[in-house]
């Protein structure tokens, strides 16, 4: 009997884990449909986030962390530059090294998306959910946020 319960939770977890899944997913989708992210590949994002979370860096540090080659990241970098993303200044202790970050222009365009998906989930949380739906979503997120944790 014990068995059996145990093989019933897993199996019930197990879906649970593949609907949680398939909706965040689709949730993420949404979200990224509110904001223009423009023509940017997956790897011009990729280093964009990166410039944002970790700072200043050159080309050669990227290639590194982007697990690329220098020529690959030269042409994304230089692809960025075009749309006015991202900037280069030389290394004040290498003047052979460029230092790249990112542009005012950029902050601008990203705090703009942010909103825009920020908007909409609220607009779409007070229209869809009652204000008791929005509190058991509170605990969802909470128990979501602990997931993470592990």
């Amino acid at each position: 009997m014990k068995s059996e319960l145990a093989d019933s939770e897993r199996a019930e977890a197990s879906a649970l884990a593949a609907e949680l899944r398939i909706v965040i997913g689709a949730l993420r989708r949404r979200l990224g449909e509110q904001a223009d992210a423009g023509d940017l590949t997956s790897a011009q994002k990729s280093v964009l986030l990166r410039l944002e979370r970790d700072g200043p860096t050159t080309g050669s540090a990227l290639a590194r962390a982007e697990a690329m080659r220098p020529q690959s990241m030269g042409a994304i970098i230089a692809a960025l530059e075009a749309a006015g993303y991202v900037a280069g200044a030389p290394d004040p202790s290498d003047g052979r090294q460029t230092i790249l970050s990112l542009t005012d222009h950029f902050r601008d365009w990203v705090s703009a998306a942010r909103t825009a998906r920020q908007d909409w989930l609220l607009r779409t949380l007070q229209a869809r959910l009652t204000a008791q739906e929005q509190r058991q979503l509170a605990g969802a997120v909470k128990l979501l946020k602990r997931l993470l944790d592990s």
